[in-house]
Order: structure tokens, then sequence, then C-alpha cells
């Protein structure tokens, strides 16, 4: 499975809702780190398929869902899990620093 594409209108069921931890990209089209961060969050959705959905929400598109997380630089990954934010972090990262910093929520 890859990442999943969420908006405002379905961020209720689709992140908070979720059974599943879920990690959340915040980005933006014209976001070069954003871009650089899409294919390592893609190699991690495949790798660690059934235990964690990633999602990508566009702020441009949806910015009531990044306003409510106070998203104020991107690329930003939240960490997700029972409708909570437990974790994130700012800024596009090497994958084994990204599993570092949510080895909790990926199993």
């Amino acid at each position: 499975m890859s990442t999943i594409n969420v908006t405002d209108a379905d961020f209720q069921e689709k992140v908070l809702d979720s059974d599943l931890p879920v990690l959340v990209d915040f980005w933006a089209e014209w976001c070069g780190p954003c871009r650089m961060l899409g294919p390592v969050l893609e190699e991690m959705a495949a790798e660690h398929e059934g235990k964690v959905v990633i999602a990508k929400l566009n702020v441009d598109e949806n910015p009531a869902s990044a306003a409510k997380f106070g998203v104020t630089s991107i690329p930003l990954v939240l960490g997700f899990q029972g409708g909570e934010k437990v974790a994130e972090s700012v800024g596009a990262k090497p994958k084994q620093q990204l599993e570092k910093e949510f080895s909790a929520l990926l199993g």
C-alpha cells in the first residue's frame, strides 16, 4: 500500500478515528523539501504496511487541518494514535531518522 491523501473533510475519519497509528505529512506543491520527503514516506508506507498508515495533506488545499494543528513550516510530519497527536518531525529527513523519531508508532 502506498500513502493515502487526506483532506479537511475526511481528516477525522481517516486519521483521528483510525485503528492504526497514522503519520500525516503536511506538504505543498511548491515546497522543495516536501517533494524530497515524498519518496521516503512512500518507502516507509510499503515497509510498514498493516502497522501504520501514512497520509499526505496538502496545506494549500486544506487550510483548516493545517491551522488546527498549528502548522507553520512544512514539511511537517505528525504522528497520531488513538485520535491524539503523539509525535512530530519538522523538515525533510532521511528514512532512518524518521523511523527513529516515530519508532513507537511503527511497531
